[in-house]
């Protein structure tokens, strides 16, 4: 641990103020004034029980205290005082807070605070009711002889992202008692309010107003009342490729919903697991996503008719709530799925504001051939959430939008899927970084902002623009604080924050953001890898490996997760075994199964010194690149030269760096300026023993990726020196790089301690007392 940064047990408070961004939807200027008065309530309470305010996160608070006796009086002194603040307010004046607290280690660094303490105290946070105050059994303990107050114990409750079922408690609140309401006095302050004058400052009273009772959320135990899910609808067409006709319409109904603030809505990622036509556990289904209630249908379509049914289904209990059967023409398709939205909001009794009624009236587009195209290149590309998505789909899905515009120029919607699809082939899979490519995202998004220049999308769209295209965080971030106020149930905000802020050098409050979008989205694959992938370059292996296991659970026979959970037994403890077994459990599934684990098969057998076993895994990679890590693409080349080093064929791995070369030489060609592909150049020319053309190549790949641009391929970059290095033979050079990298903001896969130990290409450096050195303190403790 650095000099800057400082580890201790303390108690941490999260408070939220409940229903914020539902009022902001409504009512700008009074969220506004409330969220102020709230903030000075909040602040003039902190100091009285010795509480330090760490910072705060919107209408959020992260508070730290010496003790959990003080932490929790401080939480009762603050719903004590917004409970006698209620009584005599109005209903839409109200201001009601959730409050939780937990102890445990936390870490100091840079004016925050990071750790598991902080962690769990804001999952507990997001479990206790308006109004109420939910502790941690640790905390439990401690406070229970000291604090005059009722407990009662809640149900283990798994937290997300924390692996062990944890024992939760809610405080009881004095005037919760037989309905026993605040007295009307001055909030206490530490020394004038002693514990035995908790009971004594209450005084029976009138019930406080059924308004402050009746918004109270839900049991711990139950997912929030007005959430839901919308599962793909039934396809009841003759012509079956009206699939995705329906799988359009179920989505505009979800996207419809999720404009609305009042409610919690789960994307369509998560649900589109749930294809219809197979058996539907509708209970199991609402405690896999987190809703009480899911909404299923059919589409019909013929000519120029169209059936549409839709219903409403409670998933705590099966109970159908609202059903309705449309016959329209077909022209009236976008009217019915905004039927559907506005009648289901009524039914969960959730308000809509003037803006949100608006949106969700706004039909997509008036053509229907438009309509198609875009929704086959939607379909395409959420795919992306289950499997790597290939290069042809995301062309493909292009090539639908060009057709969707065509036909209908003020699409706006498909230019903002449009924009997406050509970031992705420029920078999410790194195959076409060119500026021609990046040329065609600012065209779509462009004409995305003329169409509708203050839309929410439109701002989604420009920092998603801003961080792929540009490496623009501020630009991005400030975008996607525009974008918040009118996308409440989008996960793609909190997904996108956390790419930025993680690449910032931010790496804990980037995963946090991660996690945040996976409630939203809680099946998302890729979301889930990514948040695993967070925990690597945190160095926390366990973690990693818990986060694997719970993408796992939603795709068990997917060969590449799998394998990626292997993967991390050979890194964190320079295990193989794990990664062999797996391995071989995939191959046993029958030709074609190692498919999408290939590379890391490749990886496996290099690290177990098996050229047969490589040899296998280099044919089962065919064209695809033979190891990959963020934007460093090794070719099926490369790994052919790597083979044939390992195998000391001087010849062969001659011929196949050559032909690497060859293909990098392109690719460096069409972008110049893009430091991850010199970076690969420069460890071909090593391989190939031009020293000094390889050394200029990494150091000018480096400049043009420095770690403060990008903390992340700035790491590699860096890292990947380092083996550029070794491979010239310049021990000292390679030495010191190696140091460098470990001191970078992110551990590669490469520079993990089982990569030093087992991988080949570190064989320069074996046997040099310094490396070794290195070697053993990466060793896990």
């Amino acid at each position: 641990m650095s000099a800057e940064e400082q580890r201790k047990l303390a108690a941490i408070m999260f408070t939220d103020m409940v229903g914020y961004s539902a009022l902001s939807q409504r009512d700008d200027k009074l969220a506004q004034e409330l969220l102020e008065e709230h903030r000075r309530l909040l602040r003039e309470i902190f100091p009285q029980f010795n509480g330090i305010e760490i910072k705060t996160i919107g209408d959020a608070f992260l508070v730290e205290f010496q003790s959990a006796l003080e932490a929790a009086q401080c939480a009762m002194a603050i719903q004590r005082a917004l409970a006698h603040r209620d009584a005599d307010a109005p209903a839409d004046r109200q201001i009601q807070v959730r409050i939780g607290v937990h102890i445990g280690d936390v870490v100091h660094r840079g004016g925050d605070v990071y750790g598991d303490g902080v962690n769990i105290a804001s999952r507990i946070e997001q479990l206790a009711a308006a109004g109420g105050i939910c502790i941690s059994m640790d905390v439990e303990r401690q406070i229970r002889n000291a604090l005059e107050a009722r407990f009662e114990k809640l149900a283990p409750t798994e937290l997300k992202n924390i692996s062990v079922p944890m024992d939760l408690f809610r405080i009881v609140m004095p005037w919760e008692r037989a309905g026993t309401p605040v007295a009307k006095t001055q909030v206490p302050t530490k020394s004038t309010f002693p514990k035995w004058a908790m009971i004594g400052a209450v005084v029976v009273l009138i019930v406080i107003g059924f308004f402050f009772w009746s918004k109270r959320t839900p049991t711990i135990s139950a997912a929030p009342v007005k959430s839901i899910a919308v599962l793909p609808f039934e396809n009841l067409s003759s012509d079956k490729e009206n699939a995705y006709f329906t799988d359009g319409v179920q989505d505009e109904i979800l996207t419809d919903l999720a404009k609305i603030a009042d409610l919690k809505v789960i994307s369509r990622t998560s649900v589109m697991q749930y294809k219809s036509g197979l058996a539907r556990n509708l209970r199991k289904i609402g405690e896999e996503l987190g809703v009480a209630h899911v909404v299923e249908g059919s589409v019909q379509r013929a000519a120029n008719k169209i059936r549409v049914n839709a219903q409403l289904i409670d998933a705590r209990n099966d109970a159908h709530l609202w059903a309705q059967t449309y016959d329209r023409d077909l022209a009236d398709v976008f009217a019915i799925q905004s039927e559907i939205a506005k009648a289901i909001a009524d039914q969960l009794q959730a308000k809509l504001s003037p803006n949100e009624k608006k949106a969700i009236e706004q039909p997509p587009t008036t053509d229907l051939a438009a309509f198609d195209f875009y929704s086959r290149a939607k379909s395409l590309l959420l795919t992306a959430a289950f499997s790597a998505t290939t290069e042809p789909d995301r062309r493909k899905a292009i090539q639908l939008l060009d057709e969707a515009v065509k036909r209908d120029a003020s699409f706006f919607d498909a230019y903002c899927q449009l924009a997406r699809a050509h970031e992705s082939l420029y920078a999410v899979s790194g195959s076409d970084h060119t500026p021609a490519r990046l040329a065609l995202a600012e065209a779509a998004l462009q004409a995305a902002a003329r169409l509708r220049p203050d839309a929410a999308e439109t701002h989604l769209a420009r920092a998603q623009y801003l961080y792929y295209g540009r490496r623009d965080y501020a630009g991005a971030l400030a975008e996607l604080e525009i974008a918040r106020r009118a996308l409440p149930n989008d996960p793609r905000l909190f997904e996108l924050t956390g790419y930025i802020l993680r690449r910032r050098g931010q790496r804990e409050e980037g995963l946090q953001n991660l996690q945040r979008a996976v409630e939203l989205d809680p099946r998302n694959l890729f979301t889930l890898q990514q948040i695993a992938l967070s925990y690597q370059t945190l160095g926390r292996y366990a973690e990693a490996i818990a986060a694997w296991d719970r993408a796992l659970e939603i795709v068990p026979d997917n060969a590449e997760t799998r394998a990626n959970r292997g993967l991390w037994y050979i890194c964190w403890k320079g295990d193989t075994r794990p990664l062999g077994q797996t391995i071989d459990a995939i191959l046993a599934q029958g030709p074609g199964a190692i498919a999408t684990a290939a590379d890391t098969w490749f990886f496996y057998a290099l690290a177990e010194r098996d050229p047969a076993t490589a040899e296998r895994a280099l044919v089962a990679v065919g064209y695809n690149p033979c190891w990959n890590e963020s934007t460093i693409n090794l070719s099926h080349s490369f790994g052919e030269g790597l083979l044939a080093r390992m195998t000391k064929d001087e010849a062969r791995a001659r011929t196949a760096f050559e032909a690497a070369r060859a293909q990098q030489e392109k690719i460096v060609q069409a972008q110049p300026e893009y430091g991850p592909a010199l970076c690969v150049l420069g460890l071909i020319d090593a391989a190939l023993g031009r020293k000094d053309l390889a050394l200029e190549e990494g150091r000018r790949a480096i400049a043009l990726m420095p770690v403060e641009k990008d903390s992340i391929n700035g790491s590699l970059v860096l890292q990947y020196f380092a083996i550029t290095a070794a491979w010239t033979g310049d021990k000292e050079l390679a030495l010191q790089q190696l140091e460098a990298g470990l001191r970078a903001p992110v551990a590669s896969l490469m520079l993990s301690y089982g990569a030093l130990k087992l991988f080949p290409v570190w064989d320069p450096l074996r046997g040099d007392p310094r490396f070794e050195k290195i070697v053993i303190s990466e060793a896990p403790k």
